[in-house]
């Protein structure tokens, strides 16, 4: 699929809730990001924690190198506007061959962030598609009211309460976003999505970055931080994420706690 171009590409953002695929890496930037997280994986002797794959911008430089480049920015600036914070990332990271997915649900509901002006762009860091359990979503789910949602804490859910809607969604106007290692997706905090376990043999491996403009705020508590990231920030509605100058650094690791245990807080809500 080609991505409507320049004016048409917001027009397609608006209309549907989702625009893909867009540059935003190189193979080899795609490629160089991947060995950090799996070199610091070999060195610890285990996988990336659930923990560390919230925000790994703020203990890894090439993801705050990510979160920052001018491609990703560029399309994002075409949706919200120049003023832009980063206000999280997350690594999705499929194992071949295991059973995690993502039910079928909307990212606003319970990200606490109003007005809804929010934007994930999803890069691949690995091949995306079919058999690895590509994002999928469902075109203009966006528009109108959110849709209920229940909490499953379901033990394969990549979600963080296996939350999934409380309505039937009819798959036959799903859309897989199919993309290849530096490539990228957009959409919309209302777009109803998910995705299906990794049926390939490699693991699929995806950096999603939530932007907002700087005149959203956190509603639901006291505490939030995010990162400038392009523009200014006249607002000051979140505490500054520092960046990070050396992969897991102490000072990086201590920053990154504090981050995380606020947002958690926010996301596990009652």
């Amino acid at each position: 699929m080609k991505p409507a171009s320049g004016d048409n590409q917001q027009q397609s953002y608006l209309a549907n809730g989702y625009l893909f695929p867009l540059p935003a890496l190189s193979t080899q930037e795609a490629n160089a990001a991947r060995r950090v997280v799996e070199a610091f994986e070999t060195e610890q002797g285990s996988k990336i924690s659930k923990k560390h794959r919230h925000k790994p911008h703020l203990l890894m430089p090439v993801l705050n190198d990510i979160i920052r480049s001018s491609k990703v920015l560029d399309a994002v600036e075409n949706i919200i506007g120049p003023n832009i914070l980063c206000w999280e990332s997350v690594l999705f990271i499929k194992e071949p061959g295991d059973q995690a997915f993502v039910s079928w649900h909307q990212d606003a509901t319970y990200w606490g962030l109003e007005p809804f002006e929010v934007v994930t762009a999803w890069i691949a860091l690995s091949p995306s598609n079919k058999a690895s359990g590509c994002m999928r979503v469902i075109p203009a789910s966006h528009i109108g009211e959110l849709t209920p949602h229940v909490d499953t804490f379901a033990p394969n859910n990549m979600l963080s309460r296996g939350q999934e809607l409380a309505v039937s969604v009819d798959e036959t106007h799903a859309v897989d976003i199919e993309l290849a290692p530096g490539q990228m997706s957009l959409h919309d905090v209302k777009i109803v999505h998910g995705s299906e376990p990794n049926q390939s043999d490699d693991r699929r491996m995806g950096f999603a970055v939530r932007y907002i403009p700087t005149h959203v705020q956190q509603v639901a508590a006291q505490g939030d931080s995010a990162m400038l990231v392009r523009g200014v920030d006249r607002h000051q509605f979140f505490r500054s994420d520092p960046a990070p100058t050396q992969d897991f650094s102490a000072a990086a690791m201590a920053a990154h706690e504090e981050a995380y245990l606020n947002r958690m807080k926010i996301m596990m809500r009652q």
